[in-house]
């Protein structure tokens, strides 16, 4: 068993002189016919967007589910895409879909990556990420389609704030707080009028099928209670039976209404209706096309790839594609990328219907149980990629029909494991569900180790709690033991320190009762790496020193190498230099020797911050900018956060200002994302250096009284009174306005004492040489200050 903390903190299209321009439209609706009067009130919100700001912001389309709204607002969308030239940004916000919503903050960081913010940098925090969106949309003209849309709260955080930009938002509800609050128009979508709901049959089977008569299309449609989507799969049912007659294909239609009657409430005559064309055209299929599409109901997610599909089936990657197409052909499904689909929210429950009906319990639980033994092992092997130094799990052999993937190489793996990570995280409440312990617990652990390099933890404590309750009810200790160093990894990233000391104490006692050295070291490392952020020195001293002891004597040279190099970080901040270069020198040769990238950055980090302090400036530049370049290539956003600071005071050393000042800005919003407030506010510090010696002191002070802010609220005297001792200097070198006060130069110097007697009273209960020398440094300053 190993652990690592590694200590660290859509389509664009083209590149436009205000950033890049994404079209993320979807393709037009083939076949659309009418709703004339509903694009002239749509054209109606118009009145402006030729230059002028718009009169009308916000649009609602809302209707019953099946009724067209999509295809409405993707017609007319691309009608007038022309009048913004900017982009169009699209995200389907699933409001209505069995399973989970998109939340805004999901979907504000796919609208901000396609505007060229970098997936690290999105703010974690969704009111800084929806400012950070109106912002980017400021003076731009874009339109924003926010589809499937299930309330005001899901929508808000997703309106640009410009009048030049224009929100198209679909629903089943109302929306009525969008009209009253942010003055909304809605457009209220009906069934269609008879003779468009004929004309939609005959668009779709033209050129199918010799032309029908008005009086049977006229029944079809009245069948299909006149809604787009029945209408549609309706007419493609017929188009793809040129020659049987339309009064057999009414009858069936006919036969299964009639089941559904004697199975219905009759509440919802709309919604008896598409579940009675839904079953109509599933029943058309062919077995082996229907089994496959009543099986995709049980898969955890709405969007799904070919292979978890041919594992759900049983099948090979190509006749599963076949049947897949066979779906698509049908529109029972979409298919939204290569070899990636998607199902409409009203098909998925309509299939997991399905095959809660039809397949027998048996059947049921063997194709969940296949699909997650296929994430489960596929995420192994990208953890052989992400995580390499990591111990993998035992597991079983996959089963019969499971065909994990291999990946090529480490970005392969990452791209998969962005790609599937909301569906590995749902196969674990999955598996919860089915009563399966064994996956639940097994899923859980390794999509820590295989998670993005960039994941916001949050995402995964769930899924880690949830999977340490299944392994304490398995009775496994050993997992009980991974999970909850994963969760105490996790809560550290995230400034839990308590609760992360508890895990790491627990899962110790676990190791030591087992007799695993190993794991017992790996506890101790990360219980030291705690003491380490509370700057409690000398007891993460002694744990590093513990564990190094145990892997020397385990040989395990990888986990000496890294523990030695969080020793060194600890003689480094607590000024004990020669101690700290010492043991750097060490393991940077063996991190070196070991190829181990991660390792090195981290130790070139420690050498940057020696080499500055020894007046080094150029090689401290080099070597932070050496471990940046790792970071960078392991698109890993966290060990680029925190490496960042370092190259901040690196850039800050040289002279350069404005770099300093960008690295500290990007590092922020890196640590605003992932949810790591203290290092965030260690990034404010290093901006607020960068103004003072622009010389711009009162932004600087601001930047320095937010981060004594947070590190007073999380407990962290050290950096507050570092913090403080910044925000004195700065008062008193800007003397004139901070935050819009004028202040007098007394006013400012009696602030500043103020600031640098609390920074004394804070350092009293630190003794080791760094502190004694910040004593020192601020006492100078309050004596010159007197």
């Amino acid at each position: 068993m190993h652990f690592h903390e590694r200590e660290a903190a859509s389509e664009e299209g083209r590149k436009g002189p205000g950033g890049p321009t994404p079209r993320q439209l979807p393709s037009d609706v083939s076949g659309f016919v009418n709703r004339t009067e509903e694009l002239d009130r749509l054209n109606a919100v118009l009145v402006g967007a030729d230059g002028d700001p718009l009169v009308i912001s916000v649009c609602v389309i809302a209707g019953t589910a099946g009724v067209g709204k999509t295809s409405l607002a993707l017609r007319w969308a691309h009608q007038v895409r022309d009048r913004f030239p900017d982009g169009q940004l699209y995200v389907n916000l699933r409001g209505y879909d069995p399973g989970e919503p998109v939340a805004a903050r999901d979907a504000l960081h796919r609208f901000l990556t396609a505007l060229g913010v970098p997936a690290g940098s999105v703010p974690q925090d969704l009111d800084a990420a929806a400012a950070q969106y109106r912002s980017l949309l400021a003076d731009r003209r874009f339109l924003v389609v926010l589809d499937n849309a299930a309330t005001v709260g899901q929508v808000r955080p997703l309106l640009p704030g410009s009048g030049q930009c224009l929100a198209v938002v679909t629903s089943r509800s109302m929306l009525s707080g969008l009209v009253v609050r942010d003055g909304a128009r809605r457009v209220t979508l009906g069934t269609l009028p008879q003779p468009e709901a004929v004309a939609l049959l005959r668009a779709v089977t033209a050129g199918y099928r010799p032309e029908d008569d008005l009086d049977k299309l006229t029944e079809l449609a009245g069948l299909c209670a006149r809604l787009p989507l029945a209408l549609r799969i309706a007419a493609e049912r017929a188009a793809s039976h040129p020659h049987m007659r339309l009064d057999d294909l009414i009858a069936d239609l006919r036969d299964e209404s009639a089941l559904w009657d004697a199975l219905s409430t009759g509440d919802d005559e709309e919604a008896e209706a598409v579940r009675t064309v839904f079953a109509w055209s599933y029943r058309a299929l062919p077995d082996r096309a229907a089994r496959l599409f009543r099986l995709l109901g049980l898969h955890p997610g709405p969007e799904f790839g070919l292979y978890a599909a041919a594992a759900l089936a049983q099948m090979t990657p190509a006749r599963t594609r076949q049947l897949l197409d066979s779906l698509v052909g049908a529109h029972l499904v979409e298919q939204i990328a290569p070899d990636r689909y998607q199902f409409h929210d009203l098909l998925r429950a309509y299939a997991t219907d399905q095959a809660q009906h039809e397949e027998p319990e048996e059947s049921r639980a063997a194709a969940l149980g296949r699909v997650l033994e296929w994430y489960l092992h596929t995420a192994d092997a990208a953890q052989g990629w992400l995580s390499p130094a990591e111990e993998r799990l035992t597991l079983t052999p996959p089963g019969e029909g499971v065909r994990p993937l291999a990946f090529a190489d480490y970005d392969a793996a990452v791209d998969w494991s962005e790609r599937e990570n909301a569906n590995l995280l749902r196969a674990v409440r999955s598996a919860v569900d089915a009563g399966d312990d064994r996956l639940a617990w097994q899923l859980s652990a390794v999509l820590w180790w295989a998670q993005s390099p960039s994941a916001p933890v949050a995402e995964w404590l769930e899924a880690g709690r949830v999977g340490l309750a299944a392994a304490r009810r398995s009775g496994e200790g050993r997992a009980e033991g991974l999970l909850l160093t994963g969760l105490g990894m996790g809560h550290t990233r995230i400034n839990e320190l308590a609760e992360s000391l508890e895990c790491h104490r627990r899962a110790r006692e676990i190791w030591r009762e087992s007799g695993d050295r190993l794991g017992e070291a790996h506890s101790l490392n990360l219980m030291g790496l705690i003491h380490l952020r509370r700057r409690q020195l000398a007891d993460a001293a002694l744990h590093f020193e513990q564990a190094i002891e145990v892997f020397r004597a385990q040989r395990s040279e990888h986990w000496e190498a890294t523990t030695l190099s969080n020793l060194a970080g600890t003689h480094y901040r607590a000024g004990r230099l020669p101690e700290a270069r010492a043991a750097v020198e060490q393991a940077l040769a063996a991190h070196r020797a070991l190829g181990n990238q991660r390792g090195e950055g981290n130790v070139l980090r420690i050498l940057s911050d020696l080499e500055r302090e020894r007046g080094e400036p150029e090689k401290a530049l080099k070597s932070a900018q050496a471990a940046l370049d790792i970071a960078l290539g392991l698109r890993d956003q966290r060990l680029e956060g925190f490496w960042l600071l370092t190259l901040a005071d690196a850039q800050g050393a040289e002279g350069r200002f404005e770099e300093a000042l960008v690295s500290a800005q990007r590092s922020a919003m890196l640590h605003r994302r992932l949810g790591d407030r203290s290092r965030e506010a260690l990034a404010w510090q290093g901006a607020g250096a960068a103004f003072g010696a622009c010389e711009r002191h009162a932004e600087a002070a601001d930047f320095h009284r937010r981060a004594v802010s947070v590190h007073r609220e999380l407990g962290d005297g050290w950096h507050e009174a570092l913090a403080l001792e910044s925000l004195g200097v700065e008062l008193l070198s800007a003397e004139s306005l901070v935050s819009g006060e004028a202040r007098s130069s007394a006013e400012s110097r009696a602030a500043a004492l103020e600031h640098w007697a609390g920074a004394l009273e804070l350092l009293g209960e630190y003794d080791d040489p760094r502190a004694a020398a910040v004593r020192e440094r601020i006492e100078g300053r309050v004596a010159r200050a007197r």
